[in-house]
């Protein structure tokens, strides 16, 4: 359903997924994306995806938008190759504002 999303903001979360190295880094996301896709507003469009040893650390089953947006990033190599060299939290406010955060191992 958000998947067809995700990717095409693939290419700009993987650049700031190398730039939260230093510091913590915010996306502005279109909100209408994701309104026409889905049913996002009954289950609310926040989530935290905390992303250990290269895969996923915490329960994300309850937001269809996390799940999409994890399983694009794990299935993207060079999104794998970034996520194995550190640990990372992908947050989503409500404000359509996508926060990624490194987390040193």
């Amino acid at each position: 359903m958000y998947s067809h999303i995700w990717k095409k903001y693939l290419p700009i979360v993987r650049i700031l997924m190398k730039k939260s190295n230093t510091e913590e880094q915010v996306l502005a996301l279109n909100r209408v994306d994701f309104e026409r896709a889905g049913t996002g507003r009954k289950a609310g469009y926040k989530f935290i995806i905390e992303f250990t040893d290269g895969k996923v650390g915490n329960v994300i089953s309850g937001s269809d938008l996390a799940m999409h947006l994890a399983q694009v990033i794990l299935e993207d190599q060079g999104a794998k190759e970034i996520l194995s060299d550190n640990n990372y939290e992908v947050s989503l406010n409500t404000k359509f504002q996508l926060t990624i955060k490194n987390i040193p191992k």
